[in-house]
């Protein structure tokens, strides 16, 4: 039984902004952030990386604020980090595979929330006195490299069955996504002709179908909330949801009396990422960010608001909006100008066909999703299982002494990790998205 202070040691060391920069996960610990990829890239990166702290193979970094989540871990990578992280030598004769399977468990987690508190919701300052008071047990090493082949190898079948449940969805959202679009640009009815059309996103259409623009059917709208006490909606590729600002959902704002109105029946969007951003409904009246769009429908005899949700949606997910955008792309803003957006192309089918567009879309989206559901659960239990098997056996609940091994293929932990950076160079600003 031992102390963190005895396996840990802090250092600190700056000036090496050439290095990769890396993130932390909840899911897989220190990875290389990839700041190339756009739809990857949504966090604030600053110019002057001379400040962040390196971080060598085989270094224990954590993000202090995170750690009651599990936002820590061994890197197999040399690169830096934010300054407000804390990177640690690991001083003790130890396997140290085996200490970040073990530190990263389900049963090591919950003691780094003990000693993290604070009163910014879901960011609690991990205190270092208290951490290096968190006991740890340490099994002989050769029960040590035993317990790393057998993690890796029963870890390895889980993750290559949950990989295989993986791509199944993703085969099966890529299926929706091509009814869902084929539905919005061709109709319900067969045996119709076509005509071609400027609109990337939409080839063709049906002859007797109307090309229109946003503007001739949809108003923007800007009423700032003079006081809090409103449910706050975020703006999500699923569509709008109630913010709970009780739990941790992303960086939140210091108070929410400056944001904006958006009443039952409007639509709100995220038009500062065109990768990553969404749009939904309102069905009662909320707030969402200043810097969202919010815009009604007021022709509402030739537009059904249904429909030009999922054409809104749809040109979110096919990146039709990406071309007239302005910003700074590289750090997630490419932002959607109000005269673009207006002037944007949209098909105007007959509203009776408008309506039966959007069933035919539900009763697609509720048999496809149904099966995704399915499958999620099973993937859900398989990751539960996994992180028990975990702390079973690095607590020495489950005795692996004396298992033989077979050969295997090793299978790398799942990649949907979510990224943990939170612009900690920023810290202290309470802006949300």
């Amino acid at each position: 039984m031992l102390k963190l202070r005895q396996i840990l040691s802090p250092v600190s060391e700056k000036n090496h902004p050439d290095l990769p920069l890396l993130s932390v996960v909840r899911e897989k610990g220190v990875i290389v952030r990839n700041i190339e990829d756009k739809e990857e890239n949504h966090n604030y990166v600053p110019d002057d990386l001379s400040g962040y702290k390196l971080v060598k193979i085989g270094q224990f970094a954590m993000n202090k604020m995170k750690a009651w989540q599990g936002s820590y871990g061994v890197s197999r990578f040399d690169g830096i980090v934010s300054p407000a992280y804390f990177v640690f030598d690991i001083q003790y004769d130890i396997n140290i595979d085996f200490f970040n399977r073990a530190i990263r468990s389900i049963v090591y987690v919950n003691y780094f929330g003990q000693a993290s508190d604070g009163i910014r919701v879901g960011q609690w300052d991990l205190s270092m006195q208290r951490m290096k008071e968190i006991p740890f047990l340490l099994p002989p090493r050769p029960e040590q490299d035993q317990i790393v082949r057998f993690l890796d190898w029963k870890v390895s079948s889980v993750n290559k069955l949950i990989d295989v449940k993986q791509r199944q969805i993703g085969c099966l959202n890529e299926r929706l996504l091509a009814v869902i679009n084929d539905l919005l640009t061709r109709g319900v009815k067969n045996n119709r002709a076509y005509v071609k059309t400027n609109m990337d996103w939409a080839s063709e259409i049906p002859l007797e179908w109307e090309i229109s623009r946003v503007r001739n059917h949809f108003e923007i709208l800007k009423r700032i909330a003079g006081s809090e006490g409103f449910d706050v909606f975020s703006v999500t590729q699923q569509g709008l949801k109630v913010r709970n600002i009780n739990l941790y959902e992303g960086q939140l704002a210091a108070n929410y009396s400056g944001y904006q109105f958006v009443y039952p029946g409007e639509f709100a969007m995220n038009h500062m990422d065109l990768l990553t951003g969404g749009v939904g409904i309102a069905d009662h009246l909320g707030v969402t960010s200043p810097d969202y769009r919010v815009f009604r429908l007021f022709d509402e005899e030739r537009c059904y608001a249904a429909y030009y949700l999922k054409i809104f949606q749809l040109c979110y997910r096919r990146h039709a909006f990406y071309r007239f955008g302005r910003g700074a792309a590289n750090v997630g803003r490419w932002r959607l100008p109000a005269s673009a957006f207006k002037n944007f192309e949209i098909p105007l089918p007959p509203y009776d066909e408008q309506i039966e567009i959007v069933r035919a879309i539900e009763i697609e989206e509720h048999k496809i999703k149904t099966v995704i559901d399915c499958l999620q659960q099973e993937i859900d239990v398989l990751k539960e299982f996994k992180k028990r098997l975990i702390a079973d056996v690095v607590t020495g609940k489950i005795d692996v002494r004396g298992i033989e091994i077979p050969e295997y293929d090793l299978v790398e932990e799942d990649s949907d990790g979510e990224s943990e950076e939170n612009t900690e160079s920023m810290e202290g600003e309470m802006d949300e998205e």
